[in-house]
């Protein structure tokens, strides 16, 4: 896996071509959409944080956040909205295919303060392809200047989806954290993970609630939704995914992801990965989104 490191007050784009960057923070346009791709192996940006808002829109592939005590995962035909100044850390997984949109802070005071995930509606989707295919300085006025304007609006219509588990940062109960995540199928009781970790039971609900918000039962089912999808982003059956979560039988699970997200994993995956396999391929792509290619 490749590894990229940057500083913690700010994180320039990827390296594009020889010796070319790409700094949304320095291009003074009301929104800047560039598109990226990763082929093989992976990637990990280490916390950092942008003067700028940012939207990560997954085309295809598969993307965590940890920012604001959350994590998050994003998956295709799902977006990400990173509120300006936000410190986050992000890993991804190739086959990568991902647009950013980097909003100034003055064109995003009616988009939400904080960190959440949003879905993307199909013309969401197509003023993301177009935006990137603006040259980076686009003019101020006039038909481009009015797209932007139009994808700004739509991103405030979105709706917010439930892909967030929030993260605890009191060490007893990350460590919780990491033993349940290494053993998603344990299925012992919260007085059996209060044990384990050496606290008492009723101490282990009030830690959880006052730094997640959710009781143990709540904060372990969002677990179990994050990881499944997951897993049905990288081609595991729902039978398989339901087993390795722990659950009895396949409808089980599936009732529980029904409750959680309104529909099944079999048709909420589906879906997304079917929209994932109509690639971007603009006739004339400008400055931001030929230089941010990096294929």
């Amino acid at each position: 896996m490749s590894r990229f490191s940057h500083g913690a007050d700010s994180a320039p784009m990827p390296r594009l071509e020889e010796d070319a960057f790409v700094d949304p923070d320095e291009v003074s346009r009301p929104a800047l959409a560039v598109g990226l791709s990763l082929v093989t192996g992976g990637f990990e940006l280490d916390f950092h944080r942008h003067r700028k808002a940012q939207l990560f829109f997954m085309v295809r592939g598969e993307m965590t956040c940890e920012a604001s005590n959350a994590l998050w995962l994003v998956p295709p035909q799902s977006a990400l909205w990173i509120p300006g100044s936000t410190s986050h850390r992000l890993k991804g997984r190739a086959p990568l295919e991902v647009f950013s949109l980097f909003v100034e802070p003055e064109a995003a005071t009616t988009l939400p303060s904080e960190c959440c995930a949003v879905s993307v509606s199909p013309l969401l989707r197509e003023l993301l392809f177009r935006a990137a295919a603006l040259p980076a300085l686009y003019p101020l006025d006039g038909p481009k200047t009015r797209l932007v304007s139009v994808l700004l609006d739509e991103l405030g219509a979105a709706q917010v989806e439930k892909l967030r588990l929030p993260m605890p940062t009191d060490a007893r109960l990350r460590r919780l954290v990491e033993m349940i995540t290494a053993q998603p199928a344990d299925g012992a009781t919260m007085k059996e993970w209060a044990q384990r970790i050496g606290v008492g039971e009723r101490t282990l609900n009030r830690l959880l609630v006052h730094e997640t918000g959710m009781s143990f039962g709540r904060w372990r089912q969002q677990l179990h939704i994050i990881l499944a999808l997951q897993w049905l982003t990288r081609g595991a059956s729902v039978q398989n995914v339901a087993l390795d979560l722990g659950y009895e039988s396949a409808s089980s699970f599936v009732t529980m992801f029904r409750k959680a997200l309104g529909t099944s994993p079999a048709r909420y995956i589906t879906r997304r990965l079917d929209l994932a396999r109509f690639r971007w391929a603009p006739s004339q792509p400008g400055a931001a989104a030929g230089a941010a290619q990096g294929r």
